[in-house]
């Protein structure tokens, strides 16, 4: 689908999405009528987090926008497979969609490392968002999973990650000699600066940081690592998250599954994937608020990394971001786009 297709259906579900009940009411019997289509997604989260709760509506908004013709299961993270296997098991068809970050394919997608979160990269979620609608970058994502037979449909772009501490931070010189979990494009970018990585599963960062088998870390959002316990065993709460300054996760469906989708259906999808993409992020903006006042009162030393450190380190970045693409055209074009869009942000 086109970009300008792709408005044209957009704007027109979301003029149906408005529409009158008594209009709706017809929709859904008709569709009703001609048959359901079940899907089942598995979330990236837990059942009991925030982020799977918005999973949650999303898929009861698809339900909406599609008068019940498309319906969603969701299954929260690891419970129909592992996490790390969602890939393959979407693309096999054991279920039809999946929640992913791509940072986790990165390896062996170095595309996959652009289209995650970008070390030093865009500092507000929006300005990410705006490389994946206005500056192509759907479309090259898109690119990096046709030939696995997968469709990325949306991303769900939100804010930074912090840097959990057990030592004193106060520059990023500093880094260097420490020893720091990180994953996805943050592990190489952050080793180019100086930090000994190891790529920990989430499970085990608050243990990890308890026995000092590392300094530094980084694990999700602040309400989520609050509720996990690290201001316990870091005290000091690093921002910006300069690894990690924005983040998104993607839909990403069957593509035999998704061709056999109405448009009114793959629209919805879209749709609902942006709503909740907005809908998640002020959640979460609101809530780092509260907690970031909850680690304080906990005894964490808040560390506000200076802008100017930050503006030089993300000239250095460039080039070890170029490194990561290892000569991928895809993960290179991906690259020299976002560059373009900082560059004219003023950031490069």
């Amino acid at each position: 689908m086109t970009k300008v297709d792709r408005r044209s259906v957009l704007g027109s579900l979301g003029k149906a999405a408005i529409a009158a009940p008594a209009i709706v009411a017809v929709s859904s019997l008709e569709t009703k009528a001609a048959g359901v289509t079940n899907w089942r997604m598995q979330a990236l989260w837990g059942g009991s987090t925030t982020p799977y709760k918005y999973e949650e509506r999303f898929a009861k908004r698809v339900e909406e926008l599609t008068g019940g013709s498309l319906q969603i299961k969701t299954f929260a993270g690891g419970t129909i497979v592992p996490n790390a296997q969602a890939f393959d098991a979407v693309r096999g068809g054991a279920f039809q969609m999946m929640k992913t970050f791509d940072g986790y394919t990165a390896g062996k997608i170095p595309a996959h490392g652009f289209s995650s979160t970008v070390p030093f990269g865009f500092p507000e979620a929006d300005m990410y968002e705006a490389w994946f609608y206005e500056r192509g970058g759907l479309d090259m994502v898109r690119k990096s999973y046709a030939p696995a037979g997968l469709t990325y449909i949306a991303p769900t772009v939100y804010g930074e990650e912090p840097i959990h501490s057990r030592v004193e931070i106060k520059s990023i010189a500093d880094l260097k000699g420490l020893k720091g979990r990180f994953v996805g494009l943050a592990s190489s970018i952050m080793a180019e600066f100086g930090v000994a990585v190891s790529p920990l599963p989430t499970s085990e960062v608050y243990s990890a940081l308890d026995k000092g088998l590392i300094d530094i870390a980084d694990r999700g959002d602040i309400k989520a690592n609050y509720e996990a316990g690290l201001h316990e065993v870091a005290k000091f709460l690093v921002l910006p998250g300069i690894h990690q300054p924005t983040t998104a996760t993607g839909y990403v469906a069957n593509t035999a599954a998704y061709n056999k989708l109405d448009t009114q259906q793959k629209a919805a999808l879209e749709v609902a994937a942006r709503e909740i993409s907005g809908a998640l992020r002020q959640d979460i903006m609101v809530s780092n608020a509260e907690y970031i006042a909850k680690f304080k009162e906990a005894g964490v030393k808040l560390i506000k990394l200076d802008t100017d450190d930050i503006a030089a380190s993300r000239k250095v970045a460039q080039g070890a971001l170029e490194k990561a693409t290892k000569g991928d055209k895809l993960a290179q074009e991906m690259l020299k786009s976002q560059a373009t869009l900082m560059a004219d942000f003023g950031l490069l």
